[in-house]
């Protein structure tokens, strides 16, 4: 006992920790660069915004003056059919610029939250009956993986529920022919200072390209004829708000899954998520 020489249940008890050392360094190591990447994002999305509402500003004024104008000679001339037409085709195509301009001021303000102490499930569910219409119309089903209801989070119901039917909404128009969303939620412990509630929104999708993973959360990229490219920075804001992460994970062929984390109980200091 006292030679100096090493038990088998001591040396398999110390290869045990320090297996542990290194998958808590490399767990820790990996969140860090994903705070880092989320910090990174958030502090360019600040700048961008910062433009973005200075161009919508200028914009709106001239484009007020033109509407206004545009009513009343609408009222007050007798045009012809095509020029009644004309009309309406200015009309329409002011009120797209419009929409383009609203996009742009909600992006460049951070979201006012009115937070409370509310389970994420609850607001799934209710951002699924107020879309069930669409869904229909899209011909997408959707799949809810549930034990039970996720642990009661800080959050504004309101905010959240944008970002999740914006999230479901992109999912719809990449399924061109209909599909299947899968919304899965459960507990985890990716965060070794608390509890984290998880959402994953997984779509049968074409995917994403390798190549453009990078950019689908910065301002004004987007892939669609008549976007914007501001709907998902707008949810990653939203989120990053709430304290939280949204991460993209997606394979050519094989789906698009978007990931929320929030963080649930309490942390290492003791401190419940309601302060």
């Amino acid at each position: 006992m006292g030679d100096g020489r090493v038990s088998g249940n001591e040396l398999a008890a110390l290869k045990s920790s320090v297996h542990g050392l290194i998958e808590n360094a490399e767990q820790t190591h990996a969140e860090l660069v994903r705070s880092r990447e989320s910090l990174m994002q958030s502090e360019k999305m600040a700048l961008v915004g910062q433009l973005a509402a200075g161009t919508a500003h200028s914009i709106r004024n001239p484009l007020t003056s033109i509407k206004m104008r545009l009513f009343s000679l609408g009222r007050s001339a007798k045009m012809s059919p095509d020029q009644q037409e004309n009309i309406s085709v200015i009309s329409t195509e002011i009120g797209q610029i419009n929409k383009i301009l609203e996009n742009f001021l909600e992006f460049s303000r951070p979201p006012k939250l009115t937070m409370k102490k509310q389970s994420p499930s609850q607001v799934v569910d209710n951002t699924l009956r107020l879309l069930e219409q669409r869904l229909k119309s899209y011909g997408v089903t959707v799949h809810l993986v549930r034990s039970e209801p996720l642990d009661d989070v800080r959050l504004d119901a309101g905010q959240f529920k944008e970002a999740v039917a914006n999230i479901i909404i992109n999912a719809c128009e990449a399924m061109k022919k209909g599909g299947r969303i899968t919304i899965t939620e459960t507990m985890d412990s990716i965060n070794t200072d608390r509890d984290t509630a998880v959402i994953r929104i997984q779509d049968t999708g074409p995917g994403i390209p390798e190549s453009i993973q990078d950019e689908v959360f910065n301002p004004f990229f987007t892939t669609k004829d008549e976007g914007t490219g501001l709907g998902l920075s707008i949810c990653f804001n939203i989120i990053s708000e709430h304290g939280g992460c949204l991460v993209l994970d997606s394979k050519e062929n094989q789906g698009t899954c978007f990931t929320i984390t929030l963080p649930a109980g309490e942390d290492v200091h003791g401190k419940n998520s309601d302060h």
